[in-house]
C-alpha cells in the first residue's frame, strides 16, 4: 500500500511538472518592419586556392553544400545557398615564398607582376568557385583585401613586420593602388564573367594584431590614409564606368566602430569619421561608388553573453544618429569565446552552430545587420571553416566533411534571400503578458522572422537551453494555413532536415539544443 501511494505521488508530482511546462506565444507584427535584409556570405580565403584545383567531384560537394538552393527527392535542401561569394584578392606573399615571413597556408598570388603586367592564370583555384558558385545561382560577390600588392608596400612584404600603425603603402603608389583594383575588377569580368559587385579595399585596419606582424597579410591603416585611399579608389572607378561599390572599414571590433578599443583616435570612431560631415579630413558621405553604410567584424564582443546585446545596441544607436547602414562582413570563434573552449580544434557538433546563431541572432536583431558574413568557408583544425578539409600529403587533392556549424548557418542563409523584411516581434507568456526582450532569451528561445520578396515567411528558431520548449507563433493579420520545418540539431541526419508541417497558433516543441526554420507554403 505504502508503494502504491508512493507511485502514485510520484505520478502526481510528474503531471504537475509536465502540466506547468511553460508556453511562449510570439506575435510576428507585419505593421512593425524592420531592416531589409541582404545577404549571408562566406570566403574563399585561404582553402580555396587549393581546393579549387581538387579533382571535380570534391569541388562540386564543396560548392553544393555552400551554394545550391535545391533540394533532393525527400525535400532536404543539398546546401545552405549562400547569396554572396567573398573573393581574397592576393598580395603576391605566394610568390615571395618563405622570403613572405607568411606561413605557407596563408599565403596568397597576386595577378600584377613586378614589371607592372598581369597574369590571368593566377588565384586559378579561387576563380573557379567564382564560377561554381555562379553555377549555383549566386549572382552577387565581393572583392576583398588584406594587404596591398607588395610591389607597393613600405617594407615589400603583405605582413606588417617590424613597423607601426600606418598604412603599409608607400606614399608614392597610393594612385597605383587604385589602377590596380579597377584592372582586377575588370580583368576579372573579362576572363572569367564573375563581376565583383563589392570592394573593400582594407581589412582590419584598427586590428592591433596588424601592428605585429603576424605571419598572415594584413596591414594597419588611420581614418585618414583609408579616406586618401577610398576617394582615389573612387576616381579611378568613375573615370572608367566601373559601378562596383566600395565599402569601409572591416573595422576589427565593434567597438572602433563607435568609439575607440585598443587604438587611438585616428584608428577609431569609424562611423563618425566616415559619414559625419563636420569630419571634413575624412569624410566619405559624398565620394562616388561608396554607400552610406559601414561594414565590421564581431570578433571579440560575444562574451560574457550580455556584451552580445549591449555593445551592439551601442552600435546601432551609432549608426542611427549617423543614418548609416551596416553589415557583419567577418567573424569566426577566437580565444575569448571560451563558452565554448575557444577557437582551437574543429568542432562539428552544435556546441559551435548554437554559438554562432546566436552571434546571428544579435547581430540582425540588435545591431541591425543587413548582411552577415562568416570568415572562412573552409579550414583545417580550428573554429573558422564552415567545411573541414582534410588535404593529402601534397596538397594535390584531399577529404572533406561537413559541419553542424554550416547547417545553422543554412536556417538563415537557405531560407531569407536578398530583400527579405524582417519583422518585429512581440512575445507574451501564458497568462498574456508581454515579455520585454521576448525575442532573446540567450539561454533559451530566440526567434526572428522575415518576409521574402516572393511573398513567402521564414522563421528562425533557436533553443540554446538543454531542454525542449514549447512556443506558438501568430502572424499578425495574415492567416497561412500550412508551415513546414527544419531542424538542425546533433541527432542524426539533422542538417536543414525536414520534420514535418506545423500551423499557426499550434503549440510547438522546439527540440533541447536546435536551430529551427519554419517557412510558409
Amino acid at each position: 500500500m505504502k508503494k502504491e501511494l508512493l507511485l502514485l505521488t510520484i505520478m502526481s508530482v510528474s503531471s504537475l511538472c509536465v502540466g506547468a511546462k511553460e508556453k511562449t506565444s510570439y506575435i510576428i507584427q507585419t505593421s512593425n518592419p524592420k531592416q531589409q535584409m541582404e545577404y549571408f556570405s562566406a570566403s574563399d580565403a585561404w582553402s580555396m586556392f587549393r581546393i579549387g584545383l581538387w579533382s571535380k567531384e570534391k569541388q562540386e560537394q564543396v560548392a553544393d553544400w555552400l551554394f545550391s538552393t535545391e533540394n533532393d527527392e525527400n525535400g532536404q535542401p543539398k546546401g545552405i545557398g549562400l547569396s554572396l561569394w567573398r573573393f581574397n584578392v592576393g598580395a603576391g606573399s605566394a610568390e615571395q615564398g618563405d622570403d613572405s615571413q607568411i606561413n605557407w597556408g596563408t599565403r596568397t598570388e597576386c595577378f600584377r607582376n613586378a614589371d607592372g603586367s598581369y597574369n590571368w592564370n593566377k588565384q586559378q583555384g579561387q576563380r573557379n568557385f567564382l564560377k561554381l558558385a555562379k553555377e549555383r545561382g549566386v549572382n552577387r560577390f565581393l572583392a576583398f583585401l588584406n594587404s596591398p600588392p607588395v610591389y607597393f608596400t613600405k617594407n615589400g612584404l603583405a605582413t606588417n613586420t617590424g613597423r607601426g600603425g600606418t598604412f603599409n603603402l608607400k606614399d608614392e603608389c597610393y594612385d597605383d593602388f587604385a589602377v590596380f583594383l579597377a584592372d582586377v575588377i575588370e580583368g576579372v569580368e573579362k576572363h572569367d564573367g564573375i563581376k565583383f559587385n563589392y570592394l573593400c579595399p582594407v581589412n582590419e585596419p584598427d586590428g592591433h594584431w596588424n601592428w605585429l606582424g603576424p605571419k598572415q597579410e594584413g596591414s594597419p591603416a588611420t581614418n585618414r590614409e583609408i579616406a586618401r585611399a577610398v576617394r582615389l579608389i573612387s576616381k579611378e572607378f568613375v573615370k572608367r564606368n566601373i559601378d562596383t561599390q566600395i565599402l569601409v572599414n572591416e573595422s576589427s571590433d565593434y567597438r572602433c566602430m563607435f568609439g575607440t578599443h585598443m587604438t587611438d583616435w585616428q584608428r577609431g570612431y569609424h562611423i563618425q569619421s566616415f559619414f559625419n560631415p563636420d569630419s571634413t579630413a575624412t569624410y566619405l558621405g559624398d565620394t562616388p561608388n561608396v554607400p552610406r553604410m559601414i561594414v565590421g567584424h564581431s570578433y571579440w564582443t560575444n562574451t560574457p553573453v550580455d556584451n552580445l546585446r549591449n555593445f551592439r545596441i551601442q552600435l546601432k544607436d551609432t549608426l542611427d544618429k549617423y543614418n548609416v547602414k551596416f553589415w557583419q562582413t567577418e567573424t569566426c570563434i577566437m580565444g575569448n569565446d571560451e563558452e565554448i573552449g575557444g577557437g582551437g580544434g574543429y568542432d562539428f557538433t552544435m556546441k559551435t552552430a548554437l554559438y554562432v546563431a546566436r552571434i546571428i541572432h544579435h547581430d540582425i536583431v540588435y545591431a541591425g545587420a543587413k548582411s552577415w558574413q562568416w570568415w572562412r568557408a573552409v579550414g583545417g583544425d580550428y573554429k573558422d571553416g564552415l567545411i573541414r578539409e582534410y588535404p593529402n600529403e601534397d596538397n594535390t587533392d584531399g577529404e572533406v566533411a561537413d559541419s553542424r556549424l554550416m547547417w545553422a548557418l543554412g536556417n538563415y542563409s537557405r531560407f531569407i534571400r536578398p530583400n527579405a523584411i524582417r519583422m518585429g516581434v512581440i512575445a507574451k507568456n501564458e497568462n498574456g503578458e508581454v515579455i520585454p526582450e521576448g525575442d532573446t532569451d540567450p539561454t533559451g528561445l530566440m526567434l526572428t522572422a522575415y518576409k521574402n520578396e516572393n511573398g513567402k515567411w521564414s522563421i528562425v528558431i533557436i533553443n540554446y537551453s538543454d531542454k525542449d520548449k514549447d512556443m506558438s507563433f501568430d502572424i499578425e493579420n495574415k492567416k497561412i494555413k500550412k508551415w513546414k520545418m527544419y531542424r538542425t540539431s546533433d541527432a542524426d541526419n539533422e542538417k536543414l532536415k525536414p520534420i514535418g508541417s506545423c500551423k499557426e497558433n499550434e503549440t510547438i516543441s522546439i527540440a533541447a539544443r536546435s536551430v529551427i526554420t519554419i517557412v510558409s507554403e
